[in-house]
C-alpha cells in the first residue's frame, strides 16, 4: 500500500506525488481514508438496493472537476471524517448487518490500496457482499486489473464521447480514451452482466451514462459504440437525472434541465439498435432532493 501511495499514479493523471509525506496531487487526497457518508442507499439502480438498500460508501475528493457535480461538497471540498482501514473494514461490516445487498463504493480510485486492506480485513471477519466499484469511469487499466478478485460489479459512469466535453466539463482532456480503455479492462476481468433469479446483480459491468442537454448526439454516438464494442455483455443505465448544480451556470447548455425530447431521443437509439439491458428513467427522477446530505 505505502509504494502506491509514495508515488502516486492511481488515475491517469499519474501525478507522481508522494502522499504518504503528506504531498496532495490534483484530487487532494491524502494518504489517510476520508468518508464523507455510509448508508444504506435506495436510489441505485434496482439490481443493487435490495430490500433494504446498496451499503454505500461515499469517499471524499475526486480525481475529476466536473462543473455540474452534485457532490463537490466531498469531491472538490474533500468534507468528511478520516478513517483507519481497521475502522473503514468495520463499516463495511456494520453495512452487511444493517441488510445491504452490496457494498456500494463510490468514488473510490484514488483511495484503490487502502481500501483493497479494509476489504481483504472485512472478509476475514466474514464479509461476503458483493462489492461494487461504483467509479467516475476515468481510471487506468493497470488500475482495474489491481482490482481483480476483489471487485464483483463495476458501476462506471462512462461521461462523454468526445476529448472537447472531456476537457469542458471535468477538466480531464483525456476522459474518453482512458473511460473506453479502463471499461475495457473491466469486462475482460469480470465477464458477462450475471443476475441471481430475483434480479440482483452478482457480476458484470452496469454502465451508466447521465444524457447532458445540449449533448444528445454526443451520448447517442456514445451508445452505439458501447453496443458494437460489448453488445449485451454489459447492462446499461441512461440517466435522466441531470439537475444544473454548482456551477453549470456559467456552461451554457449545461444551465438548463434536460428535455424529454433530448432524453428520448437517446433512449430511442438505443432501442433501434436493438439493446436489450437498459434501464431507463422517467421525469420523477429528476430534483436536488436525490442528492444524499453530507451535513
Amino acid at each position: 500500500m505505502e509504494d502506491l501511495l509514495a508515488h502516486c499514479t492511481l488515475c491517469p493523471r499519474r501525478c507522481g506525488v508522494n502522499r504518504m509525506m503528506g504531498a496532495r496531487g490534483f484530487c487532494g487526497a491524502g494518504h489517510t481514508v476520508r468518508v464523507a457518508r455510509t448508508m444504506l442507499h435506495q436510489w441505485e439502480e434496482p439490481c443493487l438496493v435490495g430490500v433494504h438498500g446498496a451499503g454505500a460508501v461515499f469517499f471524499s475528493h475526486c480525481t475529476l472537476r466536473c462543473v455540474y457535480c452534485q457532490n463537490h461538497a466531498i469531491s472538490h471540498e474533500g468534507g468528511g471524517t478520516e478513517m483507519s482501514t481497521e475502522e473503514l473494514a468495520a463499516r463495511f461490516l456494520e453495512l452487511a448487518r444493517e441488510g445491504a445487498a452490496t457494498l456500494d463504493l463510490v468514488t473510490p480510485t484514488h483511495y484503490t490500496p487502502q481500501i483493497l486492506d479494509a476489504l481483504t480485513r472485512a472478509r476475514a471477519q466474514g464479509l461476503t457482499l458483493p462489492v461494487v466499484w461504483n467509479t467516475s469511469g476515468y481510471e487506468t487499466v493497470e488500475n482495474i486489473m489491481r482490482l481483480a478478485g476483489a471487485v464483483d460489479i463495476y458501476l462506471p459512469d462512462l461521461k462523454y464521447d468526445t476529448e472537447e466535453s472531456g476537457r469542458l466539463y471535468s477538466a480531464a482532456p483525456d476522459y474518453a480514451a482512458a473511460a473506453w480503455a479502463a471499461l475495457g479492462a473491466m469486462v475482460a476481468q469480470v465477464g458477462a452482466i450475471r443476475f441471481s433469479p430475483d434480479g440482483q446483480l452478482l457480476g458484470g459491468v452496469l454502465v451508466r451514462h447521465l444524457v447532458l442537454p445540449g449533448h444528445r448526439h454526443e451520448s447517442i454516438a456514445l451508445v452505439r459504440r458501447l453496443w458494437e464494442t460489448f453488445g449485451d455483455s454489459v447492462q446499461l443505465s441512461l440517466m435522466r437525472q441531470y439537475t444544473p448544480l454548482y456551477r453549470a451556470a456559467e456552461f451554457p447548455p449545461l444551465h438548463r434541465r434536460l428535455t424529454t425530447f433530448e432524453y428520448e431521443s437517446v433512449v430511442n437509439a438505443a432501442r433501434e439498435l436493438g439493446m436489450k439491458r437498459v434501464y431507463v428513467q422517467g421525469a420523477e427522477a429528476v430534483g436536488a432532493q436525490y442528492v444524499p446530505d453530507f451535513e
